[in-house]
């Protein structure tokens, strides 16, 4: 038991010592270095923007499984094995593609990060897949009058807990408290008990395991490393007032003489929304995050199957069938930071949705 105990307590901290390291020493892009308007504090090497991308599947795949809940679909049904095969596929891809446009930014840090966490996501869902398509599936055939309350706050929770990802590590989301819920809002009594008796052990089983590794990476993350930045520098061509009172999120740094605003906008998925509103505005951007105008970052869409890309400078990388949604895909394009406000405008014009911006 005590081996046991120290075995987890090793892998805990080893995932928090290189999924939250100290970034490497950033390297900035040979275009973007005679003129970099960001203070060093908000650099971020180029690479990360395609690096980041299977940290992000990790939210687009649960929010894949949150909507799919909510249209009250089986778990045994959802395609577990499909997403581990594309976050590997898709993490081989962009580091691929990555090396192709600047082999000498390898990131070695960066990449232990990723197989660490991919191989913590994959046994995670080769498990509950396991699970769901024995015991899981048993009980989802007694069920026989619709979904139970066990089920429905298991969807709102899905959910919530994609919101939250969104904007803050995994780590800090309560899963105590949503355990405590579960059996406290719930009821114990009511149709399909043999279904919902079983939600609430696989439900509070995941919870509780979750409360307490969050936990364990919380503690150690915090004792080790700072917070990372939670906004991203921008030089823009212009400033539009008009924004000013419909995006309080984005702060005016300076202003050149030569022309040109540098601005903070939210990072992560707080970013997409305000970039949008400035590239409608007209605004164009020619750095982000210290990274010069011609440097490609990923950008990634929903769209529907037969959709291609057609926007100036704008290549598509990869992509992706959404394994839940016959007929919708997920293309991830690369595009020059000087052309990425005119691909926002085109894909907003054309009701694209856009899925993520990796800004580094």
């Amino acid at each position: 038991m005590r081996r046991a105990l120290l075995l987890i307590l090793l892998c805990c901290w080893s995932f928090a010592r290189f999924a939250y390291a100290a970034p490497l020493p950033q390297i900035l892009p040979a275009d973007s270095a005679p003129a970099v308007m960001a203070p060093p504090a908000h650099w971020r090497s180029a690479e990360q923007s395609w690096l980041t991308f299977p940290e992000w599947y990790l939210v687009h795949s649960p929010a894949e499984y949150a909507r799919y809940l909510a249209d009250d679909r089986p778990p045994s049904q959802f395609p577990w094995w499909g997403h581990i095969g594309q976050l590997w596929r898709s993490y081989a891809r962009v580091s691929q593609a990555q090396l192709a446009s600047r082999p000498r930014q390898l990131n070695p840090g960066y990449h232990l990060m990723i197989v660490v966490i991919a191989t913590s996501t994959t046994c995670e869902y080769a498990l509950r897949s396991l699970y769901e398509l024995s015991i899981g599936r048993l009980a989802e055939l007694s069920r026989q009058h619709g979904p139970t309350a066990e089920e429905r706050f298991a969807a709102k929770t899905a959910q919530d807990y994609v919101d939250f990802i969104r904007e803050r590590p995994w780590y800090e989301f309560d899963f105590l408290a949503r355990l405590k819920s579960l059996w406290r809002d719930t009821g114990y009594g009511g149709n399909d008990l043999l279904r919902k008796w079983e939600r609430k052990y696989a439900l509070s089983t995941e919870y509780g395991i979750k409360a307490v590794y969050a936990w364990l990476i919380a503690k150690a993350t915090r004792a080790t490393y700072d917070a990372a930045q939670p906004v991203t520098a921008v030089f823009v061509d212009r400033w539009q007032d008009r924004l000013v009172g419909g995006w309080p999120e984005i702060k005016r740094i300076k202003s050149v003489r030569e022309g040109g605003e540098l601005l903070l906008l939210p990072r992560y998925h707080g970013f997409i929304a305000p970039a949008v509103a400035m590239a409608r505005s007209g605004t164009n951007f020619s750095e982000i995050a210290g990274n010069g105008a011609d440097t490609r970052l990923l950008l990634s869409v929903l769209v529907p199957a037969d959709w291609a890309p057609d926007s100036e400078g704008a290549v598509s990388v990869f992509e992706q069938p959404v394994l839940s949604r016959p007929g919708e895909k997920r293309v991830v394009i690369s595009v020059p930071i000087r052309d990425l406000a005119q691909n926002l405008r085109e894909l907003d014009g054309m009701g694209i949705h856009i899925e993520h911006i990796y800004d580094f």
